[in-house]
């Protein structure tokens, strides 16, 4: 028997929301009771309400609604991952009166590296700034890529999917405006806007509520070793695409890494010498997943991040036909992963006291730059001191001071005077170029002990002078602060030589050959000798 509750919904065209589940199975258990008639509107009852359930899963989730748009689309575990990323950028930060964030809150910054061909342009360029409009159809998005012809493409696809049956179904007041005909820049009726561009386009006038970047950087560029693109992004990111974000805005970048200087290394860089940065949520993807193995731990087990599209044989012969780093960057998410690093992160002693060891000689080196403008290399002035570890019963150094900055050099002479008088180091070397020889100079006139340094033709190139002092860092000789200038140097050194800015590595490679050089420290391999004995000093950093 029909309950009364039932027989209302039964009549009713289309069915109301609150029709029960429970009153459908009633319906569908006592289909012999009903007429012909009454049988085929409760079949097209039930169809509405699994359509409504559908576009309701679809509204909800931004992976049903893919699967919605594209019947055959192979969703791997890591688009899950990347989708509800996504799905918490469009949640967006929520706060209340007092500015206290709600536990409700989602994502306002979000950056994720993925290897080439493993969907990501289609789930974060195409389907999720639709999705994104068909539940915020008033809000502005702002879709970058390398090029505006990938964008404009980008947007022409998400353009023709608003106006599919399939999205109307799942988003039914989402309309295009009627004078929307451009493929890069379109609105909807409720006053939301798409505009498509490249890194370096004019963006005057606009603004975003979503700004999504994928793949910022040309890989012909980077292949012709054209590497100030990096610098080029990054700039027109910071000054251009980030002013642009409304309140509450938005970022999400995806893209696959090609060195330390893109993208995602600039931002990860300014998280780490800034609290107040854009905070990040980074997550990478490798193409080849490293499994822990119960069995041995010092072997783990690979697995690929995307069984259903690339096996690992087909990932190891990509492998096998690119240099290591190129693989490191772009399949790992790891521009300096260790094997292709010539001096290695984990070959650095970090020094957790307060206070660094008295030190009996310290030498500070300059490697200067030539000019001050956004394109020139920095100054680097490192310092450094050796010192007895009594633990280990050997001599070690210490890197007590490191600065990087772009000078005039009127602000180099004082900032290396003023260095000089506050460390009284017993050696001073300056690298004879650029400002360094006027530098030299001077501080010769002024009665400071200098030497200067030029590399000779016996010495090799900066990749062969970096090996020759290889052997002294992996020896567990150096050591280095818990200090942010600290970290920054030894990135810069195991980024060598593919980051842009390698003034660091200059430095430390002048300092380290003079205490080689001086018989300052022994090698392990090194002949068994008496150990020097030098003048005991203090230093802090």
């Amino acid at each position: 028997m029909i309950t009364a509750q039932a027989a209302k919904h039964l009549n009713a065209a289309p069915p109301p929301p609150e029709f029960t589940a429970e009153e459908v199975d009633f319906l569908l258990e006592n289909l012999d009771s009903y007429t012909p008639e009454e049988q085929a509107e409760i079949y097209r009852i039930v169809e509405e309400l699994e359509a409504r359930k559908r576009a309701e899963a679809c509204y909800n989730d931004l992976i049903e609604f893919c699967k919605a748009m594209q019947p055959d689309y192979k969703v791997g575990k890591h688009h899950r991952v990347l989708a509800n990323l996504l799905m918490e950028i469009e949640k967006g930060k929520v706060y209340n009166e007092e500015g206290e964030e709600q536990a409700e809150s989602g994502k306002d910054r979000v950056c994720v590296n993925m290897p080439p061909r493993h969907g990501k342009s289609q789930l974060i360029s195409i389907y999720f700034p639709a999705w994104f409009l068909g539940r915020n159809p008033d809000k502005k998005v702002l879709m970058v890529s390398h090029t505006t012809d990938l964008a404009v493409d980008f947007g022409r696809k998400v353009r023709n999917l608003i106006g599919t049956e399939e999205y109307q179904a799942i988003f039914p007041n989402v309309q295009l405006a009627q004078d929307s005909k451009s493929a890069g820049r379109w609105n909807t009726s409720a006053g939301g806007e798409y505009f498509a561009c490249g890194v370096g386009s004019a963006l005057a006038g606009r603004g975003a509520h979503l700004l999504l970047i994928d793949d910022p950087h040309n890989e012909q560029d980077i292949i012709n070793g054209n590497l100030d693109v990096f610098d080029k992004a990054y700039e027109w990111f910071t000054y251009g695409a980030r002013t642009r974000l409304m309140p509450a805005g938005r970022v999400a970048i995806v893209q696959t890494r090609w060195h330390l200087d893109d993208l995602t290394g600039r931002v990860v860089r300014d998280m780490a010498q800034s609290d107040l940065a854009d905070a990040y949520e980074v997550v990478e993807f490798p193409a080849i997943l490293e499994i822990e193995n119960p069995d041995n731990p010092a072997k783990p087990t690979e697995k690929p991040l995307w069984p259903e599209f690339f096996n690992l044989d087909a990932l190891y012969r990509t492998k096998a036909s690119m240099p290591l780093f190129q693989w490191n960057a772009q399949y790992q998410q790891k521009p300096t992963a260790e094997e292709a690093a010539i001096v290695k992160r984990e070959w650095w002693n970090e020094w957790v006291k307060e206070d660094p060891p008295p030190c009996e000689y310290i030498i500070m080196s300059l490697d200067a730059a030539a000019e001050k403008n956004n394109r020139a290399d920095y100054t680097a002035l490192t310092t450094w001191g050796v010192f007895y570890n009594e633990e280990e019963n050997r001599y070690s150094i210490i890197l007590l001071n490191s600065i990087k900055k772009r000078l005039e050099f009127p602000e180099l002479k004082e900032l290396a005077y003023g260095e000089f008088n506050s460390w009284e180091p017993d050696a001073f070397i300056v690298e004879k170029k650029s400002s360094g020889t006027p530098l030299y100079q001077e501080m010769r006139r002024m009665g400071l002990v200098v030497q200067e340094y030029t590399p000779h033709r016996g010495s090799g190139d900066k990749i062969a002078r970096l090996n020759s002092v290889a052997d002294i860092v992996s020896s567990g000789l150096v050591w280095v602060p818990q200090t942010r200038w600290a970290e920054e140097l030894v990135e810069e050194v195991a980024g060598f030589p593919f980051m842009s800015h390698d003034d660091l590595v200059d430095s430390t490679i002048m300092a380290l050959m003079r205490f080689r050089q001086g018989g300052f420290i022994r090698l392990p391999t090194d002949e068994p000798d008496e150990q020097p004995l030098y003048r005991r000093r203090g230093g802090y950093y």
